[in-house]
Order: C-alpha cells, then structure tokens, then sequence
C-alpha cells in the first residue's frame, strides 16, 4: 500500500470525509486512497465546526486508512501520526508549527490546518480510518467569523503549488504510517509531544467545573490531555471536556 496512488479529484463536493464513506460503504475502497477537492460546501471539523476555504486555494482531502493492527484503545495515533505528517511538510517552510492538542496545526497563535479523523470500529478492530485534512495554502483572506486562521502564502510570502503539497503529505503519511505499523509507539509519542502547543507554560482553561489554571505536560494513551493545575494533582482531560482559553 502507498498513500496517495490513487488521487480521486472532484472540482466540488459537500465533503470529501463523506465522499470516502460512501467508497467504503459500498465495499470499492482500498488502503491509500485519496480523495482531494478544489472546494467542498459542507467541510466539517472538530467539535461541529465547518472548515471554509475559496474554491483552488486551499489543500482539501481525505485518506482511507485500514489499521486493523491498531487496537481502538491505541486509535488516537492515527491523530498523531496525521498531525505529525502536516508538521513534517510545513517544516519545509517554517520552523514555527505546532501542534495544539488534539489535531489542530497552529503557526504561532494562528490556525493553518485541521484534521478529523472518523474511525469504524468493529469489534475489536479498527476496520477503517478516515482522516480528512484542511490546509490554508494560497488563501490571504478569511471570513471574519472565523478566529485565528492564517495560510501558507501569508507566512512565506510566496504561492506555492497546491498538487505537490498534496504529494509531500501523502508522502510524510505514509512514513508515519509504516512507523505506526511497525510499533514505533514511543518514537511518535515524542515528535507529537515535542510539537505540543504551548506544552509546559502557564495557560488557562475553561472546564465543566469552572475556569481552570495550569500546565500541559503531555497526552496520555488514551489521548487524553494532561494538565497539572497550579494547585493539586494532575487531571486528564477527554476531547470537548477541555477548553483553551
């Protein structure tokens, strides 16, 4: 299997996350599948946002994953291995990414890439994968809905070509990929907490039990986030039970 040897393009689509669903669903997809758009109407995101992006700026896909290797306990390193992926590519450009918890891809205090990972989970196997990425590559300007978005033409000043970005990804993919494959569990713990946005400082936090301070020192197993507060012993932290402020 090589990520990325089949490149299925759509000009417009509602998402291309759904368009890969429909492939597996019908029993007609096959591991490394990509499926990229020029511009998708119903872009989703992490914890129900939509993903905008002008029509041929921005790098739009999805990649079909079988990781039946992968316990459902372990799923969260298919999110690390695709986090690490983007950073491994805009690594070419920048030596400022990183990566805040669970998959967001920040430059600075600014959001460049998001990725959703939607698992099938049957038994106790992970059937399949989708792991869906939005990259702001040639865009300079966003709606003002949207809070801290910034692209790759606005950090490197110049246009890049959106076609060979897609092919760097696919090919930094399938590196972490065979690594995940492979066992290498520690090696990708490092690299996705040494990139942890913000990791070891002062933040605050919003949370179910009110506004919290502390420190991330690093995601568990599980995924989890590990914040130790200013006062007490250290608390871990599902997704959407957690809050930057």
């Amino acid at each position: 299997m090589v990520i990325g040897s089949k490149i299925i393009y759509h000009a417009n689509v509602s998402s291309t996350n759904d368009l890969a669903a429909e492939l597996i669903d019908k029993g007609s997809a096959h591991e490394g599948i990509v499926i990229s758009a020029a511009y998708q109407s119903g872009g989703r995101g992490q914890r129900n946002n939509t993903w905008f992006s002008d029509p041929f700026m921005n790098l739009i896909m999805s990649v079909i994953l079988m990781p039946e290797s992968i316990l459902p306990e372990q799923q969260f390193y298919i999110s690390k291995i695709v986090s690490l992926a983007i950073t491994d590519t805009l690594q070419n450009f920048s030596d400022q990414f990183s990566i805040k918890w669970p998959n967001d891809i920040y430059h600075g205090s600014d959001k460049i890439a998001g990725i959703l990972i939607e698992n099938i989970i049957i038994g106790e196997r992970i059937t399949s994968s989708i792991a869906g990425i939005g990259l702001n590559i040639n865009q300079k300007k966003f709606p003002s809905g949207i809070p801290n978005p910034i692209s790759l033409i606005q950090i490197s000043k110049k246009k890049h070509n959106v076609q060979l970005i897609l092919e760097e990804v696919c090919r930094n993919l399938q590196l972490r990929y065979s690594s995940l494959k492979d066992g290498n569990y520690s090696e990708i713990d490092n690299s996705y907490e040494s990139l942890l946005y913000h990791k070891d400082e002062e933040m605050e936090f919003r949370t179910a039990d009110g506004p919290l301070k502390g420190k991330i020192i690093g995601v568990n197993k599980s995924g989890q986030l590990i914040i130790e507060p200013a006062e007490g012993s250290n608390i871990e932290f599902s997704f959407k039970e957690i809050e930057f402020l």
